[in-house]
């Protein structure tokens, strides 16, 4: 009996075949929970390493927007300081013959000299861009955009600090200026901050570059 057992060989039985099929099965579902785990967290991974290089990358640019501000207010700052002390109710100082001097001038209007009349308006303005410049840095990745903003910045900064501090008071104080070139209003470091700031902006939008970086063709 043994003997024909082995030679026939043992039938095949249902139960153990389903016992096999369902091992196999589970096996196949554990590999694809596996895979989709993986895969999931070298998702997140790759999401989470893009977010984290994004942050460090704008705060950065709103570093270089404060920094070139507070070098040009400083540079504005110290320049009406030494203007006032060693300038005013001076002769002129001429740098290049008659085409360019230094001449301390109070102005009451705004860059140039223009619109005397609207003191307090003007100072409005310049502290109006102020926060809008302070808003605009938490969506600036671009560094262009940085040092135009900056020098918009400070150059806004300079000029307001005499609004407030300088005479005839608070709000209307009179602009020191003293760059005079020949055939022109005489303007200061702010003034040509706020020029230069504002030439770039206008470079960059023609190029389609946004602050927060993206490039669009119209």
């Amino acid at each position: 009996m043994a003997e024909a057992e082995r030679i026939i060989g043992t039938p095949d039985t249902p139960d153990a075949d389903r016992g096999e099929q369902t091992r196999d099965e589970q096996t196949r579902d554990e590999q694809t929970r596996d895979g989709q785990t993986r895969d999931g967290r070298d998702r997140a991974g790759t999401h989470g390493t893009a977010a984290d290089t994004e942050r460090p990358r704008g705060k950065r640019r709103i570093a270089v927007l404060f920094a070139v501000a507070a070098f040009a207010y400083a540079l504005d700052l110290i320049s009406k300081m030494i203007v006032v002390a060693k300038l005013e109710h001076h002769e002129p100082i001429e740098i290049v013959g008659d085409w360019l001097r230094f001449e301390a001038i109070r102005n009451a209007g705004a860059a140039f000299g223009f619109g005397e009349a609207f003191t307090v308006i003007f100072t409005v303005i310049a502290a109006a861009v102020i926060v809008v410049i302070i808003r605009l840095a938490r969506k600036l990745y671009s560094l262009p955009w940085a040092i135009a903003l900056g020098l918009l910045l400070g150059g806004a900064l300079g000029n307001l600090t005499d609004r407030i501090f300088r005479s005839p008071g608070v709000f209307e104080g009179a602009v020191v200026d003293f760059i005079a070139p020949k055939h022109f209003a005489v303007f200061n470091l702010a003034d040509s901050a706020i020029v230069c700031g504002g030439i770039l902006i206008v470079l960059l939008s023609f190029r389609g570059l946004d602050p927060d970086g993206t490039v669009h063709k119209d």
